[in-house]
């Protein structure tokens, strides 16, 4: 039992640190767009773990297209926090 505890805890750290790694980190020459945005939106509690740990990552691209950028940062936040489906309950 103990041992599935332990494969259970390595496993998510492994996964977050492999889901982390796609983040934004700092300026980068292209513009990140809207595909971008909804990534970085989805991977936001990924990008918040590892800045918790110390990582030099990014929640956000700097280097981004703006509205479109945001839009697709939203709507990835959302996607992964269920819709929204609880607020009118």
């Amino acid at each position: 039992m103990k041992n599935k505890h332990l494969a259970i805890a390595l496993l998510l750290i492994l996964v977050t640190i492999n889901l982390t790694s796609c983040a934004p980190s700092g300026y980068e020459s292209g513009e990140a767009g809207f595909l971008s945005g909804l990534w970085h939106g989805f991977i936001i509690v990924f990008s918040i773990l590892g800045k918790l740990f110390g990582f030099d990552i990014g929640i956000y691209a700097l280097n981004n297209t703006g509205f479109f950028y945001w839009l697709g940062f939203i709507i990835g936040i959302g996607g992964f926090g269920g819709g929204g489906r609880g607020l009118f309950r």
